[in-house]
């Protein structure tokens, strides 16, 4: 298989185990027309401004070293970023970044009793983001802090409950 491709189905479980341990279910679109992978929703929230809420991820995973002073330089295209930008969506948008090392067989662990993803993931909100007069990429800093857990996705959920984003 492809690399990129094996790092696209690699993320793509990552956000999977993770979404399964939040109870969020989990939608994708045939077409990536709009810099959106996958959209998660949940049911309840009752008392909120919305009942189901859903928030949307574009993913992306890489082996490159981009961390540099606690954040992580990932170079975006300049359609990835105008798409996730801004407040007018009605659905959350995220950019998630999963780092991974460069040999597939240290991306999991598999122990006696467990096995283990040996990867994190981070995630950032470009909804404040200016507009860019840049023409093909355009650097994002993703920072470390931010990492993509499973109580942030709950989190997120939450913003999303009440017409907000993280």
């Amino acid at each position: 298989m492809d690399p990129n491709k094996q790092k696209e189905e690699f993320q793509h479980a990552y956000l999977c185990a993770l979404a399964a341990q939040a109870g969020l279910n989990r939608g994708e679109f045939r077409v990536d027309d709009d810099s959106v992978d996958v959209t998660f929703q949940t049911k309840g929230y009752v008392g909120t401004l919305v009942r189901n809420p859903a928030i949307q991820l574009q993913m992306k995973c890489t082996s490159q070293n981009l961390i540099n002073k606690g954040v992580i330089k990932f170079p975006l295209s300049r359609k990835n970023y105008d798409d996730l930008r801004g407040k007018n969506v009605a659905v959350p948008r995220y950019l998630a970044v999963l780092i991974v090392p460069n040999v597939t067989d240290q991306w999991i662990s598999h122990r006696k009793k467990h096995m283990a993803l040996n990867n994190c993931c981070y995630w950032v909100s470009l909804r404040d983001a200016p507009a860019t007069e840049n023409s093909s990429t355009i650097t994002v800093d993703v920072p470390l802090r931010q990492k993509l857990t499973t109580d942030v996705l709950r989190q997120m959920m939450d913003a999303a409950s009440r017409l907000e984003g993280l």
